[in-house]
């Protein structure tokens, strides 16, 4: 049985990784679930950024199972912003898009008729869809066109990928208090430079030595603009994994919202600034420990002490969704 992932981690379907590393952070989560429940099946990659052709919409035609591998690349107008690179022509010819781990752009207002179809046809009505907060949820809900009054309703609200591993991890093992160093991230496409500034200045306050690790390849200009003496990490996630296990005591501290999901992963005192709905969402759902961009006395707080994570994952969810492919993986 061939199965095909549609990938945020590729830039281009010859295998070009996605300059936002972020999406490599989620590739690596979705992939360990789709080995993980099928071990013995091959796995073939598209991009979700570039177009579908051709030869990839065969490919994809091949496949029992297709594979939509997390990411905010969902949107309310899916023929305007192009976050995730398909076109209705290309639903019609799916027809069998499984999401895992999926997410909304922003919050936006009804989605528009093409983006209500393009959904509607595109997803898979027989499997379970796993999405990665509320909001991505009650959207997907609420789709209704004509001739299908009720919405897409088959879909679990199972938490980002990237965070299930956590359930599996002793929470009270966490440090809560201040480390000597921060590593920070910030986002280029959300630029506050009155509010990162104010960040800035806390963090060098509070710690001996401010690291910047830039996600996202505009990152490094943007800090560049604010001119602080940050140290900083190559743009590369084998580089901030080697930071992460390098020994150096560290608290976590920034917009990038995966960034800060891979220092948890690995016990990392971590708080996630809220830019949009992205850590605002999955906060809510999960208790991820976030702050307003603005509530400084927070992260001050924060800083200087800080509660043991109580994240708290749908289990339930996420095995009901994996549940749904045993007899699956067991299809030569």
């Amino acid at each position: 049985m061939k199965i095909c992932l549609l990938d945020p981690g590729l830039q281009q379907h010859s295998g070009e990784l996605s300059a936002n590393l972020g999406d490599l952070i989620i590739q690596e989560s979705v992939k360990r679930e789709l080995t993980s429940l099928f071990p013995e099946h091959e796995i073939i990659q598209l991009s979700t950024h570039a177009p579908l052709g051709k030869e990839e919409l065969a490919v994809i035609n091949q496949c029992s199972l297709v594979f939509v591998g997390g990411s905010n690349l969902l949107s309310s107008y899916m023929d305007k912003y192009k976050q995730w690179d398909i076109s209705l022509w290309d639903a019609v010819k799916i027809r069998k898009a499984i999401l895992l781990g999926a997410g909304w752009w922003e919050y936006q207002g009804e989605l528009n008729r093409y983006t209500k179809a393009l959904l509607k046809i595109l997803m898979s009505r027989g499997m379970l869809h796993s999405v990665r907060d509320g909001y991505t949820q009650a959207k997907l809900q609420s789709i209704s066109v004509k001739g299908f009054p009720v919405g897409i309703q088959n879909v679990l609200n199972t938490g980002c990928p990237t965070m299930w591993p956590l359930m599996n991890m002793n929470l009270a093992e966490f440090s809560t208090q201040k480390a000597e160093n921060a590593l920070l991230m910030l986002t280029d496409y959300r630029k506050v430079p009155e509010l990162d500034r104010q960040l800035l200045e806390l963090l060098f306050e509070k710690y001996e030595n401010v690291y910047f690790w830039w996600q996202g390849r505009g990152d490094e200009a943007y800090i560049r603009e604010l001119d602080f003496p940050v140290k900083l990490i190559e743009h590369s996630l084998p580089a901030l994994d080697a930071f992460i296990h390098s020994g150096i005591s560290f608290d976590y501290i920034g917009t990038r919202l995966h960034g800060g999901i891979r220092c948890l992963q690995s016990n990392q005192r971590s708080l996630v600034i809220e830019v949009d709905n992205r850590a605002k969402e999955i906060a809510q759902d999960t208790n991820l420990q976030t702050a307003a961009r603005d509530d400084f006395n927070y992260i001050r707080q924060w800083i200087d002490g800080s509660p043991v994570p109580q994240i708290k994952l749908n289990s339930e969810a996420i095995n009901q969704w994996r549940g749904q492919f045993e007899s699956l993986a067991k299809v030569a």
